[in-house]
């Protein structure tokens, strides 16, 4: 699709690897280590699974004001987090608002210009659990009144457009583990429509909870190997048994390129394109050929005007489930034909468990900063080959190698696929 160039100026990340984005998330990923853990925020003795990629210690009055923090599910906290910390990071300058209510604004941007997309699997799952609880013991008289504006799936993207003061495109994205790609592929969009100047995008998600767990569980889509955790998530490994429930939240600063140009913004990468399709096969599983995946990722190209031999690196959806990973393994083949041979493909959730509506922003900005260091960080875990599962994982070790375009790949329950191509900012 022709229309205005939109790059990425600022990045911001709050995972169980930590809440800084160098010293944390990047270096932690390019260590190889991993985030996954025992759970602590409830009892999970009764629970076939007892790990996660858990943030732990999280004390959100260290990050918001508390009259706030009280205001917000999990979820949005992380989001709120994650979205100051990019828009810290992009050199966009912003100050307090000087009145009563908890907040900032930014005083040399058009507010009707700046947006927020923000995607969740969820939403607000534990203030849902909290107040079904307070129902069922104390009768519906003693329900929070702040119960459904911290439940509700576009709390966040709400939320930070408050704080921010901004009053441009304000849109929340669900669609399940494709959620946050989905709602930056769209926040692209709407730059390059010149619908808005400035976009913050992603994705949060905290659903580390006991119906979360519970659920997931059920549907056994889980790895229960709790007596290694940190091994548990494996994914294109022949001995994966599911994927590790996370929680955490990834937010980018998406800006029209003249503009970040003009006022001297450090520029990650440029989104070349987008992909977006459905399966229409299965509510949760993929289709077995690949075919709704491997569309999107014809169609991120295509978008990108990028043949498929010019891509170096793929941010693989890789979740660590039998079947995931190798209809994506299918998928890539299908699109890259021999060159996929040639791919360096790795998985972030190795490291950090599956963060559902999150895991696309998280992922994205791995592979922003892929480009903009010239590194690539490995899927650790891989220790036995599976046959159906054939290219190169970038095993156990971070890769050092020119990445001039890259691939994130985002696929949810319901069929959902998302497809972002980047591109090294050329000027």
């Amino acid at each position: 699709m022709a229309g205005r160039r939109v790059v990425i100026t600022g990045l911001g990340t709050f995972t169980a690897l930590g809440p800084d984005l160098i010293r944390d998330f990047w270096q932690g990923l390019l260590a190889g280590r991993s985030g996954i853990s025992y759970i602590d925020l409830f009892d999970t003795s009764p629970f076939r699974v007892r790990f996660g990629g858990q943030i732990h210690n999280f004390h959100p009055e260290a990050y918001i004001e508390p009259r706030l923090a009280r205001r917000l599910d999990r979820y949005a906290q992380f989001a709120l987090i994650a979205a100051m910390s990019a828009l810290k990071d992009s050199g966009l300058e912003f100050v307090r608002t000087g009145d009563d209510q908890p907040g900032f604004y930014l005083p040399k941007e058009d507010p009707d210009r700046v947006g927020v997309v923000i995607g969740t699997g969820i939403g607000g799952l534990s203030e849902y659990e909290e107040q079904h609880s307070r129902l069922l013991k104390m009768g519906p008289d003693r329900i929070s009144p702040f119960t459904i504006p911290k439940l509700m799936a576009n709390a966040a993207a709400g939320q930070i457009s408050i704080y921010l003061r901004l009053t441009g495109p304000n849109i929340a994205v669900a669609t399940a583990c494709a959620s946050s790609a989905h709602a930056i592929g769209e926040a692209f969009r709407m730059i390059q429509r010149g619908e808005a100047d400035v976009i913050l995008a992603g994705g949060s998600e905290a659903t580390i909870t006991p119906m979360g767990l519970g659920g997931f569980i059920a549907a056994r889509a889980l790895s229960e190997r709790n007596d290694a955790p940190q091994k548990a998530s494996r994914p294109f490994d022949r001995d994966r048994d599911g994927f590790v429930l996370a929680e955490g939240a990834g937010v980018l600063i998406l800006e029209e390129e003249s503009r970040a140009r003009r006022r001297g913004a450090n520029i990650y990468a440029e989104i070349l394109g987008y992909g977006a399709t459905a399966d229409a096969y299965n509510i949760t599983a993929p289709h077995p050929d690949g075919a709704g995946a491997a569309k999107a990722m014809r169609q991120a190209l295509q978008d990108g005007r990028i043949n498929p031999d010019q891509v170096q690196y793929i941010n693989a959806h890789g979740t660590s489930t039998p079947l995931g990973d190798a209809v994506e393994t299918k998928a890539i083949k299908a699109v890259f034909g021999d060159h996929a041979y040639r791919l360096a493909v790795s998985s972030t959730k190795s490291m950090l468990g599956h963060t559902l509506g999150a895991s696309g922003g998280i992922e994205l900005i791995a592979t922003a900063l892929s480009i903009k260091h010239g590194v690539v960080h490995p899927t650790i875990n891989y220790e036995n080959p599976d046959p159906e599962c054939d290219l190169d994982y970038v095993p156990n070790t971070a890769r050092e190698m020119p990445v001039r375009y890259a691939i994130s790949n985002s696929f949810g329950f319901g069929g959902h696929n998302a497809c972002i191509l980047l591109g090294a900012y050329t000027g």
